[in-house]
């Protein structure tokens, strides 16, 4: 995203959505322009790499929203592809529109609404990397950052015998889902602790969790450059300085957003390196959408969609 105001990203966001949804004279006005802002800035998408196999089983209305508005919410089933892996049965949105609450609660954390969308590319690419690089996971304490819907997080609590994963994201509304999907899915974590988690990157009361976690995993969280410098302090805060530590990052450059991170990791003492062509697979994906399978995602461009890997150590 350019910076062509000072105002700060995630506030643009939010003040021009904010008069789409408030804007009911022409709804048909309003309801394009808020869809052409959450495709400018956002990049929404229903295409995806697909690496994790899914599908919804059954979805219903909630209008017990404060505001009186309804989401609508589905069960979808994601489909582990490996040997004897587990179902998991994940309530997220399926709505394709924000809502005014979204936008009370955006505001008042100094947050962005994302996470609630959709499950994104990168976190499906996430879920499949951690999936493929199982052993890497085993017996660790893990936390994923920005979460969302938790994709990937889940995937390790299932499938990998991390001793505990903590699923984070700075939106109560998002760790409320989250909440619910562990509860639901307790009996595939065999001994794995799973937890949700409330988790500001500016917060200071985070001494309790300084030097915890073996691994930190993130997907497309460097996208907001106001939230860099929190970011990379939360990175080095969290992970533990006994024994070989690192963040997983899943990120598309996304013009210079993902070089200008790297540069506040490396300020804050932190080393890493950036893989292009890192899973057979994923590779294999996304140079079809660049040629054969173009349209089955019409919009696919590199930068924009396709995650480097980024690992991060002290």
């Amino acid at each position: 995203m350019d910076n062509t105001t000072n105002d700060k990203a995630s506030s643009l966001r939010w003040k021009i959505l904010r008069r789409a949804l408030l804007s009911r004279s022409s709804p048909s006005d309003s309801e394009k322009q808020s869809q052409m802002i959450i495709k400018r800035i956002s990049r929404r998408t229903n295409h995806g790499f697909n690496l994790i196999p899914s599908h919804v089983i059954d979805d219903e209305r909630d209008s017990n929203k404060r505001d009186g508005s309804s989401t609508r919410d589905a069960r979808v089933c994601y489909t582990l592809p490996i040997p004897d892996a587990p179902q998991l049965f994940l309530t997220q949105r399926v709505d394709s529109r924000a809502h005014l609450g979204d936008f009370e609660i955006c505001n008042r954390y100094n947050i962005d609404n994302t996470g609630l969308v959709c499950n994104w590319p990168s976190e499906d690419v996430l879920a499949h990397y951690c999936l493929s690089n199982a052993d890497t996971f085993r017996f660790k304490k893990v936390i994923e950052l920005g979460s969302g819907y938790g994709l990937a997080g889940f995937v390790i609590a299932a499938a990998t015998g991390a001793s505990e994963v903590v699923i984070s994201d700075g939106n109560p509304q998002v760790v409320d889902y989250t909440q619910r999907n562990i509860e639901a899915n307790s009996g595939a974590f065999g001994d794995t602790v799973v937890k949700s988690m409330t988790l500001h990157w500016n917060q200071e009361d985070t001494t309790n969790l300084a030097d915890t976690f073996d691994i930190i995993i993130a997907s497309d969280c460097t996208f907001f450059k106001d939230f860099h410098r929190d970011l990379a302090r939360i990175v080095k805060h969290l992970l533990s300085k006994a024994g070989s530590s690192e963040a997983i990052f899943l990120s598309p450059k996304r013009g210079n957003s993902l070089d200008l991170f790297l540069e506040v990791a490396k300020e804050n003492g932190l080393r890493f390196s950036v893989t292009e062509n890192y899973d057979q697979e994923v590779w294999k994906r996304h140079e079809a959408f660049l040629s054969e399978d173009r349209d089955s995602w019409p919009s696919y461009e590199k930068g924009h969609s396709y995650p480097l890997l980024i690992r991060i150590t002290l």
